[in-house]
C-alpha cells in the first residue's frame, strides 16, 4: 500500500497549503493546474491501454462492460449515494463547513474510476503509477478544498486510506491466480478509462463522459480470455 500512503500525504500537503495560504489562490491558478494534470492523466492512461496483446478483448469487455453499467447506472447510483451521505452528515452537523468539507473531499477523492483501476494495478502488478498520478491531482484539488471548506478535508484521508487499501490488498491477494494475459488486458482496459477521465478534466467532450458506467468492463477479461480460448474462430 505504498502508494495509498503517498496519496494520503499529498492530500495532506495540499490541504496544509490550503489553509495557510487559502487567500491568495486563485479560481484561473486551479483551472490551469487542472488542466495540466489532466494532459498526465490521458498520457498514463494511453500508456497503460496501449499495452494490450489482445485489442478484441479490450474492443469487447468496453462494450458489455459498458452495457452493463449502464444498465446498472453505477454513475448515478455514485452520485445519489454521494448527494445521501453529504445531506445527511451536513445536516446531522448543522451543516458545518468542518463536515461539509470532509463528506465533499472524501467523496470526491474515494468515488471515481482512477481509484478503483489505480488501487487494482497496484495490487495486481506492483505498479503504482497511477495511485500517485492520482495523489497529485488529490492534493492539487485538496487545496482549493481545504481553502474553501477548512481542516475538515484533511481528514477525509481516513475513508481514502480503508478504501483504496482494501482494494489493493484485495488485488494482490487474488493477483497470483490470475493468469498474466488477464492482467495485462484488465490494465489495458484500466487504461482506456483513465483516458476517459483526462478526456473529462480536460473537458473536451460536449458531455461528460461516465466513467463510472464503464467500471465493470476492467473485470470482463476475467471471463472474456477463457472463453475466447475456447472458441477457434476468434484471434
Amino acid at each position: 500500500m505504498p502508494a495509498t500512503w503517498i496519496n494520503v500525504l499529498l492530500i495532506l500537503l495540499g490541504g496544509g497549503l490550503g489553509l495557510a495560504f487559502k487567500n491568495l489562490i486563485s479560481d484561473r491558478l486551479m483551472s490551469i493546474l487542472t488542466h495540466a494534470l489532466g494532459l498526465c492523466v490521458l498520457c498514463i492512461g494511453i500508456g497503460s491501454a496501449t499495452g494490450t496483446q489482445d485489442m478484441l478483448c479490450v474492443i469487447v469487455c468496453m462494450v458489455a462492460g459498458t452495457v452493463m453499467g449502464h444498465a446498472i447506472d453505477i454513475e448515478r447510483r455514485l452520485e445519489g449515494a454521494g448527494d445521501f451521505l453529504r445531506a445527511r452528515l451536513i445536516r446531522g452537523k448543522g451543516g458545518g463547513r468542518f463536515t461539509e468539507g470532509f463528506v465533499s473531499a472524501s467523496l470526491l477523492f474515494c468515488v471515481g474510476a482512477m481509484a478503483i483501476t489505480g488501487s487494482i494495478d497496484a495490487g495486481l502488478n506492483h505498479d503504482y503509477g497511477t495511485i500517485v498520478s492520482k495523489g497529485v491531482i488529490d492534493g492539487v484539488t485538496s487545496i482549493s478544498f481545504a481553502a474553501a471548506m477548512g481542516a475538515g478535508v484533511l481528514f477525509s484521508v481516513i475513508p481514502l486510506l480503508l478504501y483504496q487499501g482494501s482494494i489493493t490488498l484485495l488485488a494482490g491477494w487474488i493477483g497470483p491466480y490470475l493468469p498474466a494475459a488477464v492482467i495485462t488486458e484488465m490494465t489495458a482496459v484500466g487504461g482506456v478509462l483513465i483516458i476517459a477521465i483526462g478526456v473529462n478534466m480536460l473537458e473536451l467532450g460536449r458531455e461528460k463522459i461516465k466513467v463510472g458506467n464503464m467500471l465493470p468492463a476492467i473485470f470482463l477479461p476475467i471471463a472474456y480470455l477463457p472463453l475466447a480460448g475456447m472458441l477457434p474462430f476468434l484471434p
